[in-house]
């Protein structure tokens, strides 16, 4: 009898137990859904265990909606001060491209008067911070609106022909640093759907990236895929900066005068059209690696 009535009580304690633990696995589901829904959709909803009585269950359930709603007032406040320092970016770069246009202009006027050589070098000197300066002032009016997330217009485009004529572009200012490009382009028409302006904006700032670091050579390659690499000796670059490159107004100690936003504004529109950029350190240079996939059909 003795024997029967126990294996009854750890029947009855196992049952028991059974039930504790589906619960506590509904407890979890309930808790792992409520996470899922706030994380989705920032719901204002609260955590609400239905038909738990648990104290533990409902102190952890009580807890995580605490910090829940507190999580919800820093990403708000986050999101508010962003939106407002990407305003005040944009609204600061476009105000000062007006006095910078008005300085070119009267230096454009200065340089036709007689000047002594003296003066002629220092007004050299002026004009060339003055464009440095709109440089890096449209360089960062760019970051602030890439930054509204605006859509892209795709349209379709022939990969050679836009890298050609962006070559051709640049091809003057690289003679002059005495950079001769390398040129290996597949003649099959490498055809996508992506914005225009915004490739032919990171051909240009991959192209001022070549001229800020290469020690007098470039090679270009593009294959029938839609890979592109732009390939230059700079001996001046590290693999820890080189892994730096495309973070936000970084720079390296040869780019002090730049912004720092030429690559990371590159990488954001080639991401926004689709593609990859990549930067690697292989054997003292520098390889920016670009990537536009076909589209499935």
């Amino acid at each position: 009898m003795l024997p029967w009535l126990l294996c009854g009580v750890l029947a009855l304690v196992a049952v028991y137990f059974a039930g504790k633990v589906r619960a506590l696995h509904r407890t979890m589901e309930e808790l792992e859904d409520h996470l899922a829904h706030w994380l989705d959709r920032d719901s204002n909803n609260h955590i609400a265990l239905s038909d738990n009585r648990d104290p533990y269950a409902r102190r952890l359930a009580t807890t995580l909606d605490r910090q829940l709603t507190e999580l919800r007032r820093h990403r708000r406040r986050w999101q508010r001060g962003d939106r407002e320092l990407k305003e005040a970016v944009t609204n600061l770069s476009h105000d000062l491209r007006t006095p910078l246009t008005a300085l070119e202009g009267y230096l454009e006027l200065l340089e036709q008067t007689e000047l002594s050589p003296v003066q002629g070098r220092y007004l050299a000197q002026i004009q060339g911070r003055a464009a440095a300066m709109t440089d890096l002032t449209e360089e960062l009016f760019r970051c602030s609106v890439l930054n509204a997330a605006q859509p892209m217009a795709r349209t379709p485009v022939v990969l050679n022909q836009v890298l050609e004529e962006s070559l051709l572009a640049h091809y003057g200012v690289l003679t002059q640093r005495g950079i001769t490009p390398v040129l290996n382009l597949t003649e099959v028409p490498v055809h996508r759907r992506l914005d225009p302006a915004a490739l032919k904006r990171v051909f240009a700032n991959l192209l001022s990236n070549a001229l800020k670091y290469s020690q007098g050579d470039l090679a270009v390659t593009l294959t029938q895929t839609g890979e592109i690499t732009f390939s230059n000796t700079a001996p001046s670059l590290t693999p820890v900066q080189v892994e730096r490159l495309f973070h936000r107004f970084y720079t390296v100690e040869t780019g002090r005068s730049a912004t720092g936003l030429g690559l990371s504004i590159a990488q954001q529109l080639t991401q926004a059209m689709g593609g990859t950029l990549q930067a690697a350190w292989q054997e003292g240079k520098l390889v920016l690696t670009l990537t536009f996939p076909a589209e499935a059909p």
